[in-house]
């Protein structure tokens, strides 16, 4: 689990410093073009979702809902788990907000949150 863990806190290290030089191309790509890969480990989705959320908390500030996304959908495409990376917005109040679903279902947040916005894009 520690490994797990480390490995989620790096993600949200690279994820944040494209963030900070906004540069979300980069980062878009970044997670678009991770393969899912032939699982190596049984690794579960809960396994590594929980192994995000102690990176997050772990973390040296807050992390936003993007980073913690792009982390997690990276990481569980690394195990073989196809997840998906849905980045969606609201009109009035505008607000953004980026969520992971794996097979349809949303692994990071409430499903009742996630409704509020409507998808912009699935990667």
């Amino acid at each position: 689990m520690i490994v797990l863990v480390l490995r989620a806190y790096v993600l949200l290290l690279l994820f944040e410093a494209l963030m900070v030089r906004r540069n979300f191309a980069t980062l878009y790509r970044c997670v678009s073009g991770h393969p899912v890969r032939l699982p190596q480990s049984a690794r579960n989705c809960e396994q590594v979702c929980r192994a995000v959320n102690v990176a997050c908390v772990l973390y040296f500030k807050e992390v936003q809902c993007l980073q913690r996304s792009a982390a997690l959908v990276s990481l569980l495409r690394d195990f073989g788990i196809p997840a998906m990376l849905v980045i969606g917005a609201q009109r009035l109040p505008f607000r953004a907000h980026a969520w992971a679903e794996v097979s349809g279902r949303v692994v990071n947040d409430s499903e009742s949150s996630v409704r509020l916005y409507g998808v912009l894009d699935r990667l």
